[in-house]
């Protein structure tokens, strides 16, 4: 027998089933998007991750920007660095973990999907509502501060 939910624990529930239900529509309409330069959506979003960093970054801080494992995101950076999307240098800080950051071919490559993402982000933004869309990157955005922290709290 279930056990029952508050009111807020109910909505709670189905709001992060619906989130699980949209990362995966994500990945398979940015798979689409993307697919007309040659990405995938999680190459995308790594040449998003280090487009939009100040400065060049290593494996373990895009893992940690994206919320993702490091393996993950280093198999992806693997692929990049040979398709000539990004370059890799030595990081004076570390060894072992290289600094990553756009080639000029990803930049090009970049340039091009985030102009046609920003086309489609104000159509999606406007038929979702503004207003909506910026309450629903505020539930997000205290949902995820309050599961790190009680990940951080738990290690």
């Amino acid at each position: 027998m279930r056990e029952s939910r508050t009111p807020a624990a109910e909505a709670l529930t189905g709001l992060v089933l619906s989130i699980f239900r949209a990362n995966g529509l994500l990945i398979a309409w940015g798979d689409r998007f993307a697919s007309v330069e040659g990405l995938t959506s999680s190459r995308w979003q790594m040449l998003g991750a280090i487009a939009l960093a100040p400065a060049a970054l290593t494996a373990p801080e895009i893992a940690s920007f994206m919320g993702t494992s490091r393996q993950g995101v280093q198999k992806q950076l693997d692929r990049l660095v040979e398709e000539g999307l990004i370059d890799r240098s030595p990081n004076p800080r570390h060894a072992r973990s290289p600094l990553h950051s756009l080639s000029v071919r990803g930049r090009d490559v970049y340039q091009r999907v985030d102009r046609r993402w920003n086309r489609e982000a104000a159509a999606l933004a406007a038929a979702c509502g503004a207003g909506d869309v910026a309450a629903g990157q505020r539930v997000l955005s205290s949902l995820m501060a309050e599961l790190a922290t009680e990940l951080e709290e738990a290690a």
